[in-house]
């Protein structure tokens, strides 16, 4: 459990039927399922000195619930997902926009504009007034023929054409991958969709909104079970040598466990400038994208949008990509798949460890689609492993001194 208390020592040597590292969604997920589900004692570790992963958040020095690795906005399409997390927390309703700061091609001027792009975006880019029907013809205008769609540039100039794809994508994405549109996966892009109507929300999902509490506070409630024990400020090697567990499941980065052995799987991190402002707000809308290629940071967000938080004060975070740092994004490109293929064998063969998550399955995954993953790998530990033997247990356990 969550709880620290002076028999600490002693407890620790109890044996445990899983070691779960990471406690992000896919670790606390899967620890809870488990321990709920199949009454089997589960360790939870993680490196960072908290729980929730990315997605942790807390209060800043003026009081401000801030999320530390950059905005986390719950959205996802499926009602078993978010049933499941609705066990753990109640719900702020909340649908994010974005605005881009871009330069308009006709006055020369720098405005913010509605992202996706959207009917608003083109009329206050161009000083146009189309409408809803001549927008599509609009686009078909300016589009350019692809014959085969491979990359992520394919992706938006067969849709919108160069001008736009250059003012809203090809920077933002140089900077975000330290690569050209052209050189990576059609995916990316493709995940920010193209509207001819006026709806200005980033997401379309059936179910958008924030946890009440926060993530945090949600995550502590998942795993505070008398069968889960939480070890922060602990990697995987300490836990290996400190303790006894039957079964592992591993959300760190995949080639991470395998020692790296047929080379490093490529990942760009991200680094985070936090900035408490002596004002009530600074933003018109939860996030503002910079694509510009000469402005180093991509993006800036403010929680009190997210959060719904009434506070004098406000926080804002800049986001700059870096090679170097935490794992965040996996690099889709075709020869980075092919280098996983190879880490995914040897994970296929690995008896006993269950591999979850972004980094473990090397994917580009929402936090939702993380959250059904575990689910799903849940159901699938259910059919195939036998729930721990009881008379097993009290011996193991016996013998480690509780």
């Amino acid at each position: 459990m969550l709880e620290r208390s002076p028999g600490l020592a002693r407890r620790d040597r109890r044996f445990h039927d899983w070691l779960v590292v990471g406690a992000g969604f896919a670790g606390a997920v899967l620890a809870e399922r488990i321990a709920n589900q199949r009454n089997e004692r589960v360790l939870v570790i993680d490196r960072r000195d908290h729980i929730a992963g990315n997605a942790y958040d807390h209060l800043d020095e003026a009081g401000v619930l801030i999320h530390r690795y950059g905005p986390h906005i719950f959205h996802t399409n499926s009602e078993a997902v978010f049933a499941h997390l609705s066990r753990f927390t109640a719900w702020r309703p909340y649908e994010h926009r974005v605005l881009a700061e871009v330069v308009s091609p006709t006055t020369g001027r720098t405005v913010r504009v509605p992202m996706p792009i959207n009917l608003d975006t083109i009329n206050t880019l161009y000083g146009l007034h189309l409408t809803e029907a001549e927008l599509e013809g609009w686009f078909a205008a300016r589009a350019e023929q692809v014959a085969q769609v491979k990359s992520s540039e394919d992706v938006v100039v067969g849709k919108v054409g160069r001008e736009l794809y250059e003012l809203f994508f090809q920077g933002y994405t140089r900077k975000q991958w330290a690569l050209d549109p052209s050189a990576l996966d059609k995916s990316v892009t493709a995940r920010v969709p193209t509207r001819t109507n006026r709806d200005d929300r980033y997401f379309t999902d059936t179910f958008q909104a924030m946890p009440k509490d926060g993530y945090t506070a949600m995550f502590a409630r998942m795993l505070d079970h008398p069968n889960i024990t939480v070890r922060t400020g602990m990697d995987f090697e300490t836990a290996r040598r400190r303790y006894d567990f039957r079964r592992l499941v591993w959300t760190g980065p995949v080639d991470e466990y395998f020692g790296h052995r047929h080379g490093r799987l490529p990942y760009r991190s991200l680094r985070f400038r936090h900035e408490t402002l002596d004002r009530e707000w600074a933003l018109p809308t939860g996030t503002v994208n910079h694509p510009a290629e000469a402005t180093p940071f991509t993006r800036v967000s403010e929680y009190k949008h997210l959060t719904g938080q009434a506070h004098p004060k406000t926080s804002v975070t800049y986001e700059f990509p870096a090679a170097e740092g935490d794992p965040y994004y996996p690099i889709p490109r075709p020869e980075n798949q092919a280098l996983y293929k190879r880490y995914e064998a040897l994970a296929d063969a690995e008896r006993e460890t269950w591999f979850v998550g972004r980094l473990a399955t090397y994917r580009y995954y929402n936090m939702d689609q993380v959250v059904g993953q575990a689910l799903a790998t849940f159901a699938r530990i259910e059919q195939t492993v036998p729930p721990a033997a009881a008379n097993d247990s009290s011996a193991a356990r016996a013998a480690a001194g509780d």
